[in-house]
């Protein structure tokens, strides 16, 4: 799996921490607590580049490589 960016922030509307891959975009995962939003957010972003394969759509490079 790249190395994409991801933001964890806590949702007071839906009292969740959600998970975001801004370089991918729509991708968004959320989570009880850092480790589920984590995890949830890893498969989600292999779904959204997985999928994007499948349609040939471009997959976007991640900014940083670390």
């Amino acid at each position: 799996m790249h190395k994409y960016e991801i933001i964890l922030y806590w949702s007071n509307e839906d009292q969740v921490l959600v998970a975001e891959a801004p370089e991918l975009p729509g991708c968004m995962a959320h989570g009880d607590d850092q480790e589920t939003a984590l995890s949830n957010i890893k498969d989600a972003m292999q779904f959204w580049v997985d999928r994007a394969q499948e349609l040939g759509r471009p997959v976007p490079s991640p900014r940083a490589s670390a």
